[in-house]
């Protein structure tokens, strides 16, 4: 496991499997997050995003996890493991609403600074983003997971309890 590309939607838990998993491994940690935004929320153009995306997909280790799948075929074609994070919509609702809570006027872990969680119409939209986009992002997600090249290792995980399992298997690097 070298290049690890983590996916789900929003919500799913990728942020924190992708830190959980370079903790264990000692990959390097990309979110997609920290390439879709700049400070202050606001969206880099879609080949800023290609750009750095790029730059992440060449480097010879790395755990990136996000979407922009505009780059989900050269992702694909260099990561040796794909992670597909697919929970209940209802849960990530649940979890997107909990984080903003949590982190409400502070900039979580995997964004960048000056990009604070808030409640407003953004996070309306972005609530029924989710719920509009749950079933066609999913079935991109599950056309990878289906039928992958050969030289990319598949994973599902549908639970909590399935992915702690899943990292309690992975070997700690010291």
């Amino acid at each position: 496991m070298k290049r690890v590309m983590i996916v789900g939607g929003p919500g799913s838990g990728k942020s924190t499997l992708a830190r959980l998993l370079g903790e264990k491994t000692g990959l390097p940690v990309f979110h997609m997050d920290h390439i879709h935004w700049k400070p202050g929320w606001i969206e880099r153009s879609r080949e800023e995003k290609d750009v750095l995306s790029h730059q992440v997909h060449a480097a010879d280790t790395w755990i990136f996890e996000g979407g922009h799948s505009r780059t989900y075929s050269e992702r694909v074609a260099r990561a040796d493991t794909f992670i597909w994070l697919d929970v209940p919509v209802g849960l990530r609702l649940f979890r997107v609403l909990k984080r903003s809570v949590i982190y409400f006027g502070r900039s979580r872990p995997d964004l960048p600074e000056g990009c604070p969680e808030q409640f407003n119409a953004q996070t309306a939209e972005f609530l029924q983003y989710i719920w509009r986009t749950r079933k066609t992002a999913r079935a991109k997600l599950e056309a990878v997971y289906n039928r992958p090249p050969t030289n990319l290792k598949v994973i599902r995980l549908t639970s909590l309890p399935e992915t702690n399992a899943f990292l309690e298997k992975i070997e700690t690097t010291e």
